[in-house]
């Protein structure tokens, strides 16, 4: 009997199940970015704009050692929710317990791995020497000593979001994210912290949302229950988390790579520029878990339609994640633009310089970021064909090449903080772009293949 928290999108409605599965997983995104912008705001009013500087320049590092492995997590999501729609409920449980070895394997071997880069790499982008430096480094040094809860919690969570459980990761998230919040204030206000104040508070919130995460897997009656001495990594559920999710991490690497390099551009500018980028980072977040949602939607709809071998849901599921990702970020895009200062202003509190390079990013990148969901979605519905190295060749090409050749070779012929992130939308273009002729080249011999499957 399906249990409430499961949600099967094999059946009924597809716009509803499509809504009803990426409403929990936005408000929980949602939260993990208010309680991220809290520990902006606690460390920029309690400890000052160097080290706001601090811990926003480290931010595209973090991500380029961490969204590799993170990214793999979608090889688990579309190999349980393909499982779950083909009914194969021992072919679930193996791959629940070859999907926790794994994060637990790489999520300390990317500690390890943080713990050696953070500082080589903030010294290669230009991070400000001196106070911003030092603190970025210790800022660093904690926060990848909760990298093995992060990758943990995120295959755990991408498990329970392949059988359409999106609101149990909710309701952890909201728990952590309320307990980081209270040890922010604890730590920088009661005890006088400051960067290692907020990065401790995160570290201590992420591996508490790992024992909350299994133990909802601990579940008897869950499809996807685990337990400890079963642990192993199947070898058919490996090649497959591998081959779909290897490319997914890559994405995100490239991704990651390339605003490594805007960042690089970012500090050039100067201590201004550095906070109000990162103002405005965290202000353009909120929209991300919009196509987050979409995304992940799509993904699973497409991956347990694909168990089921019904390709006209497939297609729906793909049209309805679109059409509810473009209005939610169109709608988002404008509010930012509109209340840009006023939401900047919650941010930073001494200096109108910073605002001002807040507010340029906030106009040249928020309104048109719906076309950076449409190239999600597109992704998504790949990754659940069983395309994946196909998207994130189309990532490649325009988040990374495209971005990198316009950030050495357009952005200094003007040098200009508006050339900078100009260039930002016209790479999401090319990615949707690429997209659709792939789904147009490969959707054929797709179904022909799940046909056969």
């Amino acid at each position: 009997m399906k249990r409430s928290h499961e949600l099967n999108m094999t059946q009924g409605s597809i716009l509803k199940s499509i809504i009803a599965f990426a409403v929990p997983l936005m408000l929980s995104s949602i939260l993990q970015h208010l309680f991220n912008a809290a520990d902006i705001i606690v460390v920029s009013r309690w400890s000052g704009s160097t080290a706001m500087a601090s811990v926003g320049s480290t931010s595209s590092l973090t991500n380029l050692v961490v969204n590799f492995f993170i990214g793999m997590s979608i090889g688990v999501t579309v190999l349980v929710s393909k499982k779950y729609g083909a009914g194969d409920i021992d072919g679930i449980k193996r791959a629940v317990h070859t999907s926790l070895l794994l994060s637990i394997i790489i999520g300390f071997s990317a500690c390890v791995l943080g713990q050696i880069l953070c500082k080589p790499l903030l010294v290669l982008i230009d991070t400000p020497e001196g106070e911003v430096l030092a603190g970025a480094v210790l800022y660093m040094r904690i926060i990848f000593f909760g990298t093995p809860a992060t990758v943990i919690y995120n295959y755990c969570a991408a498990v329970l979001r392949s059988i359409g459980d999106s609101k149990r990761p909710l309701y952890i998230i909201g728990l952590c994210g309320a307990v980081n919040f209270v040890l922010n204030l604890i730590f920088v206000i009661g005890l006088g912290m400051s960067v290692d104040g907020v990065a401790l508070a995160t570290v201590i919130s992420k591996y508490l949302s790992v024992i909350l995460v299994l133990i909802v897997l601990k579940d008897k009656n869950s499809k996807c229950y685990f337990e400890f001495k079963k642990l192993r990594v199947y070898k058919e559920e490996f090649k497959t988390i591998l081959k779909i999710g290897a490319p997914a991490g890559l994405q995100n690497t490239f991704t990651s790579l390339a605003n490594t390099v805007i960042q690089s551009a970012v500090n050039g500018f100067g201590t201004a520029a550095i906070v109000g980028n990162t103002a405005a980072a965290n202000i353009d977040n909120f929209a991300i878990p919009i196509k987050t949602a979409f995304r992940q939607a799509t993904v699973t709809a497409v991956g347990q339609n694909y168990g089921a071998k019904n390709e006209k849901r497939m297609i729906k599921a793909l049209k309805a994640a679109t059409l509810c990702m473009v209005v939610g970020c169109l709608m988002f895009g404008l509010l930012t633009v509109v209340f840009s200062k006023q939401l900047l202003g919650i941010y930073i509190t001494d200096s109108p310089e910073a605002i001002r390079y807040g507010t340029i990013r906030i106009i040249l990148t928020g309104v048109p970021y719906f076309i950076c969901g449409i190239s999600d979605i597109i992704a998504g519905y790949l990754r659940g064909i069983g395309y994946s190295s196909l998207a994130t060749a189309n990532s490649f090409i325009g988040l990374f090449v495209v971005r990198v050749l316009y950030v050495m070779f357009i952005f200094p012929i003007f040098g200009t903080f508006e050339m900078l992130f100009l260039g930002t939308p016209v790479t999401w273009v090319v990615v949707s772009v690429l997209g659709v002729i792939s789904i147009l080249r490969v959707r054929k011999k797709a179904m022909q293949k799940m046909m056969e499957d």
